[in-house]
């Protein structure tokens, strides 16, 4: 699999854009990331659930690692695209991409960018 190919993938989700974040491309829907490349296009990752996680690291060990830190712990899982088969990263990359969706249609969430609350301005001593 290419970095074209997870691109592809990633654009494929309904209301999916590409923008970019820390000098590499991310998809985002409702404003939010749900897959990103690496900088090098050798690497994708898709922001699952720890569960989630678990169940394409069972299936795929080869393609699918955590991600290091608190990041990978809370789901972020990273695919390996040379080892990768199309058919096994669109499925994840569909499961982040509803797992954005179900955040935004939690009430008392902001939907997309800009409308989350402001902070009341503070007052100068």
């Amino acid at each position: 699999m290419t970095a074209n190919d997870f691109r592809r993938l990633a654009l494929g989700m309904t209301g999916a854009v590409e923008g970019a974040h820390m000098g590499h491309p991310d998809f985002r829907a409702n404003g939010r990331i749900f897959a990103t490349l690496t900088a090098d296009g050798r690497r994708g990752m898709v922001s699952l659930t720890p569960e989630q996680q678990r169940e394409v690291l069972e299936t795929a060990r080869s393609t699918f690692e955590p991600a290091s830190g608190a990041w990978g712990r809370q789901g972020a899982t990273m695919v390996h695209l040379d080892a990768a088969d199309p058919e096994v990263v669109g499925e994840a990359m569909t499961l982040a991409w509803r797992n954005i969706l179900a955040k935004a249609a939690r009430p008392g969430r902001a939907s997309s960018r800009g409308s989350a609350r402001r902070r009341a301005p503070r007052k100068r001593k």
